[in-house]
């Protein structure tokens, strides 16, 4: 657990409901190492957590904090990038010996390579990435490194032979058109999404039942989560984005999910309390998919 002085995902509610076993275990990843535009993202995870502390248990559905969450110790995020996944890996790996799910709070995105890593190991099956983002993150490299927050969805293909299904991208180069042409990458654009009924959306029956959630906060529109370092116009909005997530979900088993690049600003709590409240709607949507 966290120490007294940070609190941890949503503490405030939890009285009485200490001694559950934990369906969800919180690691703070507070990574800042290869943003590419507005920063900020080191500050992300503990702006989520002191936001969790003004959630409702009530989701409107369902109270997910019955399920139970712990809160792991911030993960450090000194030294050379691969030194940090490294750390990230053994944090995961202890949730996934808990039999719990790993719900990495980020940081750049480059941080949800190491829960797919951890999560390929341990799953005999294959596993499918639902990656809402508006970028690709599918480059080579970017910047001079391979392990840039650009470059995070390639290397997990690369890396862990998973599926790759994106939601709501609407910046890319070339390379990844090319590469997501070369790899048929699943995708549903922000622009194939404008007027589209997301309620009668399925993944194709052969994607893999085993799901990993990655969720960039610019992956919404900007004008739902603005603090973040390279927003980009025209995504999906709070409704469409818990949809396309609930149908992706059905029938399926998630194994961790995060929310990465919240880049929080002096006097924006709109954006941290929407970050922290996605985090908790993912978690009633999985919990409820489970029961």
């Amino acid at each position: 657990m966290l120490t007294k002085r940070s609190a941890g995902f949503l503490e405030s509610e939890s009285e009485g409901r200490e001694e559950l076993e934990p369906l969800f275990a919180v690691i703070p990843v507070p990574l800042e190492q290869s943003v590419s535009y507005g920063g900020g993202t080191g500050g992300g995870p503990a702006a989520i957590l002191a936001a969790s502390q003004q959630l409702e248990a009530w989701d409107g559905l369902s109270e997910p904090i019955n399920a139970g969450i712990a809160t792991y110790p911030a993960v450090n995020c000194s030294g050379k990038i691969a030194t940090i996944l490294g750390r990230i890996e053994k944090s995961v790996q202890a949730v996934v010996d808990r039999k719990a799910i790993p719900v990495v709070l980020g940081g750049e995105h480059t941080v949800s390579l190491a829960a797919i890593r951890v999560l390929a190991r341990n799953c005999p099956e294959p596993i499918g990435i639902i990656q809402i983002d508006a970028h690709a993150d599918l480059r080579e490299s970017f910047e001079g490194s391979p392990y840039s927050h650009a470059c995070v969805m390639r290397r997990a293909l690369e890396e862990c032979s998973c599926t790759l299904m994106q939601f709501g991208v609407r910046a890319l180069c070339l390379e990844e058109v090319q590469y997501r042409q070369e790899r048929r990458v699943q995708h549903l654009d922000g622009r194939a999404i404008a007027g589209l009924s997301l309620k009668s959306f399925a993944l194709p029956g052969n994607f893999p039942k085993n799901i990993y959630l990655t969720i960039d906060v610019d992956g919404l529109d900007p004008s739902v989560i603005p603090a973040t370092g390279t927003p980009v116009p025209g995504g999906p909005g709070w409704y469409e984005t818990l949809i396309f997530i609930e149908q992706v979900v059905t029938g399926r088993r998630v194994l961790g999910f995060d929310l990465v690049e919240l880049a929080p600003r002096a006097g924006d709590h709109q954006s941290d309390f929407a970050a922290a409240q996605l985090v908790y709607s993912v978690m009633g949507i999985v919990a409820r998919n489970r029961s």
